[in-house]
């Protein structure tokens, strides 16, 4: 056996997020992404892999309309706040914002040009503005309600308007608008027929007919020839959605094959279309007997009860574009993708993917089947979804539970079944044959919620279900035959009154010889299964505890508790062998991996944490989500994690422990072969390639020692300028960085400021304003500066004094031709630059003079001991001054 190899680290994927929370969506003109709306903010998905890609935070208030632009490059918004905004797509910014309306937009579309946006409000107002300048161009009254929806004629140059609403008083209508500026009259027609609400429109291809559908159960075809009514579709259901099915979608083709091979094809043009609503079923009719032609057989959607009793099913529906079929909204956020096919003179409809916007609290989850490809997830719901990891996609639903599933588990049966069971509030148990999402067997008996379920771990034959009636169940899985269709009732083999209050937790022992139970009265039990006979109970937690796992490999128990606390306990007598302390809140799950030598654990904190048994070491700890973490899977072969939790997010955890070693090691190499570049570079005199891979290896001291070899240099300037010349904004940032320590020190200061100096002559200030936390850089060096400054100016004067003390002492006297000051001495010779040997000359020259005349009156005034010593100053002087 391979010796265990310990995990220093995981990688974190986010797989599903939450995108949609009801309300607006659109979808691009070649179907690759959807912009949702998702509370405040809009998502930009990937309709492929339900992967958000960007996030638009707009305001405060709930996002209550949405379009796009022909191109897909515009994104068009408005809110409760009524403020409409256009956001370009490539930037992620938004352009330009204006407000026009007195309540709030509850539609909007682009015109096919993609110059014109159509809004409706809730003021009764329909407005046309024009994009670029956001100016309103028509202002169109008329409508007795809130405006429902609005759309453009497809045909650019048919310039009409539709616009749907809700009069109220058993009354709505929809009105046809002249948007020329040739027309006086602007409403053309008002075609009245709906009773309820218009919620949709829609014209054929031909550009003839329109279709309007309302929650008055009817769908009405417009002649827009005259604007006369058609005919009339009573449909049964209040209408959400109505297509029109184009000519070249593969919904055309299959309908043109049902029909040949039903042999009910005339000849004559026939335009079919799709309507979707509060039966949560989608039906195709044909215009010309009114009838419907398809209508789904059961419903891919959970009917939910609004408020006032009414049913919702579907929200929306959408014809995709580039043959990719149809797209269904759900009330419960869902994202329904559907085909059409024919086969044997049947229609079928086909649910191609399922993208889940809203997953609310996910409470638990497990990894289905021997491969571990999907994962199963149970949230605030009455169902059990099952996800595909590659695509995240909902691959079915489980449905049979009344009340919100609180617990499931997996396994794979002997007989090679992926099998799923669930306890619920509904006070029963469900197992589920995975493959074919069927009910095969329903377990009645507890008295209260189940809240912990767990199944047999060898001989996968039995599961055990732990309840808050305080009881403790063990369901007998024998005969269950492979090929059953109808779900049998389970028996319990064997229960037991096991804790004091709810019970939170169960599991089973590898051997299947040993089962137990954490409950909220603070204490686990370990019982001996077939009958439930109690073998030791652990005491010890100050909080209920919430989960409890058995060692792969030792005669131990790990348990968590909402004291912040994981404990290991001895099977043998009960007894706490170690204590993990690291959580700041309640853990709620820990579990064992890397054949129990570490654990990895989650909490109500939001965090998750990977331990090493032995050290009692907590290795690693990672931050992302953002509520309290319920839900903890760990991959039986490939000891994945997937965690979930009260933010709606599963994040999949991979082990980078082997990578980020290769990753070290290559980054050492990398950096040993950097390193001798380096030096080559500098043994070349190449300051500008050392000081390069210098900022390439991050090296500060090295950077430094190369700044002060340059300014030791004659064409300092030109290397350095050279150097920085070739940094971009995140270098100089990292320069800015160095520089600010540098100048801390006044060792170091000179350095310092003649890069400052060199940064700032080659860069102008508009660029520097753009470096990443420029300001803060500037706050650091501001104050060091001054004071660097300062003491050199203090120095300056020094030497004025001590000119002042040395000519008092006769040491030097003051000449006419040096009366100018110092500071202006150095000044010329910065601006002249004499020549150096003229200047030696000079000064030479000047104390020759100077010497001269102080012999000429010392030998006058004092005697020759002193001549000695004043020629000896003299020269000590002259020194000084040419040095």
């Amino acid at each position: 056996m391979e010796p265990v190899r310990l995990k220093s680290n995981y990688r974190c994927a986010p797989a599903l997020q939450q995108f949609y929370t009801g309300g607006p969506f659109v979808v691009s003109s070649d179907s690759s992404f959807i912009a949702c709306a998702s509370a405040e903010s809009i998502k930009i998905v990937d309709s492929a892999t339900a992967a958000i890609r960007s996030t638009l935070d707009a305001d405060s208030e709930p996002v209550t309309a949405l379009s796009l632009s022909p191109d897909d490059r515009l994104l068009f918004s408005s809110s409760h706040s009524r403020q409409i905004r256009v956001w370009d797509l490539s930037t992620l910014k938004c352009v330009r914002s204006w407000k026009g309306h007195d309540g709030p937009v509850m539609c909007m579309t682009c015109h096919p040009s993609g110059g014109l946006l159509a809004t409706g409000g809730a003021d009764r107002k329909v407005l046309l503005w024009d994009v670029d300048g956001g100016y309103c161009t028509h202002y169109f009254k008329g409508h007795g309600g809130v405006v429902s929806c609005v759309m453009f004629h497809p045909d650019p140059e048919k310039q009409l308007l539709f616009s749907g609403s809700d009069d109220g008083g058993d009354h709505a209508t929809v009105r046809v608008w002249d948007i020329s500026k040739t027309k006086r009259k602007n409403c053309i027609a008002t075609l009245d027929n709906h009773r309820s609400a218009v919620t949709s429109l829609a014209i054929s291809e031909d550009g003839w007919m329109l279709l309007s559908a309302g929650r008055d159960k009817v769908v009405t075809l417009w002649d827009l020839h005259d604007y006369s009514n058609k005919k009339t579709v009573i449909t049964n259901e209040a209408v959400e959605a109505v297509c029109v099915i184009g000519a070249s979608s593969p919904f055309a083709s299959s309908l043109a094959l049902y029909q040949q091979k039903a042999k009910k094809r005339d000849g004559s043009q026939t335009l079919y279309f799709i309507t979707v609503g509060e039966r949560g079923i989608v039906r195709i009719w044909d215009s010309k007997g009114a009838g419907c032609m398809f209508e789904q057989k059961t419903s891919d959607v959970t009917e939910s009860i609004d408020e006032d009793g009414s049913r919702r099913g579907f929200t929306s529906a959408v014809m995709l574009p580039s043959d990719r079929g149809l797209l269904c909204v759900t009330a419960d956020q869902q994202f329904l993708f559907y085909s059409l096919e024919c086969t044997e003179e049947l229609l079928e409809l086909n649910l191609a993917k399922r993208l889940v916007g809203y997953n609310e609290e996910i409470v638990d989850m497990k990894f289905v089947g021997e491969d571990e490809k999907f994962l199963a997830l149970a949230t605030n719901l009455e169902q059990v979804r099952v996800y595909d990891l590659a695509s995240m996609s909902c691959s079915y639903v489980l449905s049979g539970h009344t009340e919100i599933v609180l617990c499931l588990d997996t396994c794979v049966s002997s007989s090679g079944r992926a099998l799923i069971v669930t306890g619920s509030k509904d006070n029963s148990v469900r197992l589920w044959e995975s493959e074919s999402a069927n009910c095969i067997g329903v377990g009645m008996g507890h008295m209260g919620a189940v809240g912990a379920i767990a199944f047999s771990k060898r001989k996968r034959d039995f599961f055990v279900s732990g309840s808050s009636d305080h009881t403790l169940k063990v369901w007998s899985m024998e005969g269950l035959a492979d090929n059953i269709t109808s779900p049998i009732n389970l028996k319990a083999k064997a229960v037991v009154a096991a804790h004091d209050k709810d019970i939170n937790s169960v599991a089973v022992a590898p051997n299947d010889s040993l089962v137990c139970s954490g409950s909220q009265d603070r204490t686990a039990c370990v019982w001996r299964l077939p009958d439930l006979v109690s073998v030791v109970v652990l005491k010890g937690h100050k909080r209920g505890i919430w989960s409890v796992e058995f060692s792969p490999v030792d005669q131990c128990v790990i348990t968590a508790s909402g004291d912040k606390t994981i404990r290991i306990w001895a099977i043998s007598d009960g007894s706490c062998l170690k204590t993990f302390e690291g959580h700041t809140s309640s853990v709620l799950r820990a579990l064992f991996i890397t054949r129990g030598t570490q654990i990895v654990s989650c909490g109500a904190d939001g965090l998750v944490k990977l331990w090493t048994v032995k050290t009692n070491e907590c290795v690693a700890t990672y931050d992302h989500h953002e509520d309290k973490v319920w839900a903890l899977a760990v991959g039986r072969k490939s000891e994945m994690l997937a965690t979930g939790g009260g933010d709606a997010l599963v994040n999949l955890w991979f082990d980078s422990t082997a990578a980020d070693k290769e990753e070290a090691f290559r980054k050492e190499e990398e950096g040993v072969l950097k390193g001798q570049e380096l030096e080559n570079a500098v043994s070349d005199a190449d300051y500008s390639k050392a000081i390069q891979i210098a900022f390439e290896l991050r090296r500060p001291h090295r950077l430094f020692e190369l700044f002060a070899e340059l300014c030791r240099k004659k064409e300092a300037e030109d290397h350095i300028d050279r150097a920085i010349n070739g940094l971009g904004n995140e270098e100089l940032c990292i320069l800015f960085n160095y520089v600010r320590e540098w100048n801390t020190k006044p060792k170091l200061s000179y350095v310092s400021q003649f890069v400052l100096y060199r940064v700032f002559s080659i860069f102008p200030p508009t660029d520097i304003v753009q470096i990443k936390g420029i300001g803060e850089f500037l706050e650091g060096l501001i104050p060091y500066s001054q004071r660097h400054f300062g003491r050199i100016d203090r120095l300056v004067r020094s030497t004025f004094l001590l000119d002042y003390i040395l000519a008092g002492m006769s040491v030097i006297e003051p000449e006419a031709q040096s009366t100018e000051s110092k500071a202006e001495l150095l000044l010329q010779s910065e601006i002249d630059i004499p020549d150096q040997e003229n200047v030696i000359e000079e000064k030479d020259h000047t104390h020759e003079i100077t010497a001269s005349k102080k012999r000429k009156s010392n030998k006058s005034k004092h005697g020759s001991h002193k001549k000695v010593k004043n020629v000896a100053y003299n020269k000590v002087e002259s020194i000084q001054l040419q040095a």
